[in-house]
């Protein structure tokens, strides 16, 4: 239930429902014993076994209703059969049965009528916040999470949490109320064979209780499982080229089919148990019922101190708890298995989001100054990637960071716009640091180009204007032509309408890497940070490339981390990394005349 109260503010928005949901099962649960008791009445006319009563009763008090109600319906019998005929009355009874069982059911499709509106909020609700919280918590979570494992969470866990575990409403109010209304009425008609009911109803418990446990382990292994083969598929598409062209289907296949085997495996097992639930819980009450025929039967027969027709109802009503029974049994396997998916869920909206803004954060519009970087430590768990590293890089300057592989130049890049927070030292923005600035306004300061071009499944004009959602045509074709993409752009069937395909594989390398060029552009940032922008591409589209960069980088501060060293010959500093600390820095004349490890990386990429 602690997860429950945990999932329990997603509801309240929805209360009125659950309210309107509770009214109506409260009337369901109370015309479905009616249903049973108004049978009484008519079999008795049927075999003629009505006492004659021609007196009006009285109204006594609460403690003699049920006196009173059995001499009034037995008075107006009377009457209506004196005067109208056995026809007449039978033709009254059939019709009062007929409302009854319709009132029954227009309630309980009421009560799941307004449980819709509630199931699909809460649903709709959750998910938003989960997918909220997941692109706002720091790229370091997802490093450790497999990202078929967080899609799992969103889809298939919140889907659980909304038909199971939101089945308890169903168990707190529509069955427990059936089962009391209905025990209530059989205590009305025989108190003494509902205390011999009840001896039996606990060992019923007990053993379908056996047939519930592990079922919440399982579930959890199952969800996880499904996880896993949701995050192969994800890393299959995402790598299909790598797969096809290392002939590597019948390995990605076999693992693929490993873990749905495994997940067949737990599912069965899950579902196995679920079912016995039904079969269980009803030949428990087939026992309990079968018990009674023989106890009740003797107490009509040869006691004679029940009457028949009372006797018949009081077998329906207690038939009428099976069904509430099996539900309660039903659902309670369903809320272990919600359980363990609220918990999954539970895990993601509590996660700690260790880079946000302070509640006191300045909101930065401009650039004025400098950037300085001041005695950084920083480690990717163990690993460290800088060491007592500092820089300075002034407004309008272009300052590049040169390296191997590993130096961490792209750290860099990672704690200027807080991707990841200093370990140690500080980062500064005109002498502020930015953690003191709002975390929006910071990354409001600077544009991102990237190595990889990330582009999503929408029209050019859509990929360009994430940084300006408000831009007009002529801006983005403005922005296409500085960043020498309007060229392609235009000779596309609908221009900067066309839909560029998923991960924009529509498109060449250099064309996608011209429209991150564009959206950075159209951004217009003061700070420009160039993340091995040009390190995939062919030397053809370099050339274009490299003309957009020149174009964007002008009177604007840039950080661009270079692996190809012909791309920052015209840098105002270039900075040489290795191992996470500085070993040259200078303008490239002045490096090359160091004839130190800068000269050796131009020597090895055959720098002209």
């Amino acid at each position: 239930m602690s997860n429950f109260k945990k999932i329990f503010p997603f509801i309240i928005p929805y209360k009125k429902y659950a309210y309107f949901n509770i009214f109506f099962n409260v009337l369901y649960a109370l015309f479905s014993t009616l249903s049973f008791m108004s049978l009484i009445p008519m079999m008795q006319v049927l075999f003629d076994q009505t006492k004659r009563n021609t007196v009006m009763p009285t109204f006594k008090g609460i403690w003699e209703f049920k006196k009173f109600a059995e001499d009034y319906l037995s008075y107006y019998i009377t009457n209506a059969t004196d005067s109208y005929g056995v026809g007449y009355t039978l033709s009254i009874m059939v019709i009062v049965i007929i409302s009854i069982f319709l009132l029954k059911n227009l309630s309980d499709y009421l009560a799941m009528f307004f449980i819709t509106f509630l199931r699909n909020g809460v649903l709709r609700d959750i998910r938003n916040a989960m997918y909220k919280k997941t692109i706002n918590l720091p790229l370091s979570f997802f490093s450790e999470k497999r990202k078929g494992d967080t899609i799992s969470r969103i889809s298939a866990d919140v889907n659980e949490v909304q038909t199971s575990f939101l089945s308890i409403l169903e168990l707190i109010v529509k069955e427990p109320l059936t089962i009391i209304f209905t025990i209530i009425a059989m205590l009305t008609i025989s108190a003494k064979l509902t205390l011999f009911v009840f001896v039996f109803i606990p060992i019923s418990g007990y053993v379908i209780s056996l047939i519930g446990k592990q079922l919440k382990k399982k579930s959890t292994r199952a969800q996880q499982e499904q996880g896993i083969f949701l995050s192969t598929i994800e890393e299959t598409l995402g790598g299909l080229k790598v797969v096809k062209g290392y002939n590597s289907e019948k390995y990605f296949n076999r693992i693929f089919q490993e873990s749905t085997q495994r997940f067949f495996v737990l599912s069965n097992s899950i579902g196995n148990r679920q079912n016995l639930a039904s079969p269980a819980s009803e030949f428990m009450g087939i026992m309990v019922i079968a018990i009674l025929l023989w106890y009740g039967g003797h107490m009509v027969l040869i006691e004679k101190t029940l009457n028949g027709a009372a006797f018949i109802a009081y077998m329906g009503l207690a038939y009428n708890i099976l069904t509430p029974a099996k539900s309660i049994s039903k659902a309670s396997y369903a809320i272990k298995r919600g359980n363990a998916a609220a918990e999954r869920i539970l895990e993601i909206l509590h996660q700690e989001n260790t880079i946000t803004s302070k509640k006191e954060a300045l909101k930065k519009d401009s650039f004025e100054s400098n950037i300085t970087i001041k005695n950084v430590n920083f480690k990717y768990e163990d690993d460290i990637v800088l060491k007592n590293f500092s820089l300075e890089v002034k407004k309008g300057q272009t300052v590049a960071l040169v390296g191997q592989s590993g130096s961490g130049k792209s750290t860099i890049a990672n704690l200027l716009t807080r991707f990841y927070d200093v370990n140690e030292g500080t980062i500064s923005i005109d002498s502020i640091d930015i953690k003191d600035i709002h975390l929006q306004s910071l990354r409001g300061l600077m544009g991102l180009v990237t190595q990889d071009s990330i582009l999503f499944n929408d029209t050019i004009k859509a990929n360009i204007s994430l940084g300006k959602l408000d831009a007009t045509d002529d801006e983005i074709i403005e922005a296409l032509k500085i960043a020498n993409a309007y060229e392609f752009v235009k000779d596309l069937p609908l221009g900067i309408y066309t839909n560029i395909g998923d991960s924009g594989n529509k498109l060449s390398g250099g064309q996608k890497q011209r429209l991150s060029i564009a959206r950075a552009v159209l951004k217009n940032p003061p700070i420009m940070i160039l993340d091995e922008a040009t390190s995939a591409l062919d030397t053809e589209s370099e050339k274009f490339v490299q003309v957009a960069l020149e174009n964007m980088m002008q009177n604007r501060t840039s950080i661009v981390i270079a692996h190809r060293l012909s791309t920052i010959q015209k840098a105002d500093k270039i900075v040489v990394m290795q191992k996470g600390e500085i070993v040259e820095q200078g303008t490239h004349d002045e490096l090359i005349a160091l004839n130190g490890t800068y000269n050796k990386l131009v020597t090895m990429q055959s720098f002209e």
